[in-house]
């Protein structure tokens, strides 16, 4: 599944032109490397991705095509969020 897509389905950003223009403007790294949008993700794939005050790493665990808002949040692990995203995602 491409970078952008999955930050959509998982809902780590909520709309995927937005993970898009995150990707595009270097503020996403896949494993340690900057991340273009259409960048493939696997299971086991660390995410960080740094948004003005915003940082997060997070690991994917699964990959679904679609997922209810419910179930979103197992397709990942939260491995570190500053305080700002903690209190945003409430």
């Amino acid at each position: 599944m491409r970078l952008d897509k999955y930050l959509k389905v998982s809902r780590i950003i909520k709309r995927r032109t937005v993970a898009n223009e995150a990707c595009s403007g270097g503020r996403v790294s896949l494993n340690g490397r900057q991340a273009k949008p259409g960048a493939e993700v696997k299971e086991g794939d660390k995410l960080e991705i740094r948004f003005g005050d915003h940082y997060g790493r997070y690991e994917i665990v699964s990959i679904n095509e679609h997922a209810t808002k419910q179930n979103a949040d197992s397709m990942y692990r939260v491995l570190e969020e500053d305080a700002e995203t903690i209190k945003e995602r409430g």
